[in-house]
């Protein structure tokens, strides 16, 4: 198969490094480097990260885009976020609970309209997917593998 070929649709599943996301650093990010990014940081990727995931699990069947939006956000909001982390749960290492205090702890600000302590649990799992997106890929894809979303 060449490069202008399109892939067999089987494919498509395969990893998050497909996406090519990574094409931004010129430099491969060292264990070390990951290590020092604080908790917020690896969350504000973790966000990005979890909502295109969300995006391509409702892609298909094809709808139309307020539609589309509509169950994303529904899934992206800090309390469905929250509910798939307590369903990760008993999938999640110790390292990895280790990094879900990491991302709880580091909250501080305060939001109107979420509970403090679904925020916290929102924030955690972000942190989480962020680590994992730049560490462990195919872990992240396994426990992305866990989480069932609603259907419209």
């Amino acid at each position: 198969m060449t490069s202008d070929e399109p892939r067999p649709l089987g494919v498509l599943d395969s990893s998050l490094a497909d996406l090519m996301l990574d094409r931004c650093t010129p430099e491969t990010i060292s264990f070390a480097q990951v290590q020092r990014l604080s908790p917020a940081a690896l969350a504000y990727l973790g966000d990005a990260v979890y909502e295109l995931h969300v995006r391509r699990c409702y892609l298909f069947p094809p709808r139309r885009l307020e539609n589309y939006h509509q169950q994303v956000v529904a899934q992206v909001r800090a309390e469905s976020q929250a509910r798939h982390l307590r369903s990760l749960q008993p999938y999640l290492t110790s390292h990895e609970q280790a990094l879900l205090k990491r991302g709880r702890n580091a909250v501080s600000t305060r939001h109107k309209r979420v509970d403090p302590e679904i925020y916290q649990q929102a924030t955690s799992l972000e942190t989480l997917i962020g680590y994992l997106y730049l560490t462990d890929s195919t872990r992240l894809l396994e426990l992305f593998s866990h989480l069932e979303f609603e259907t419209p």
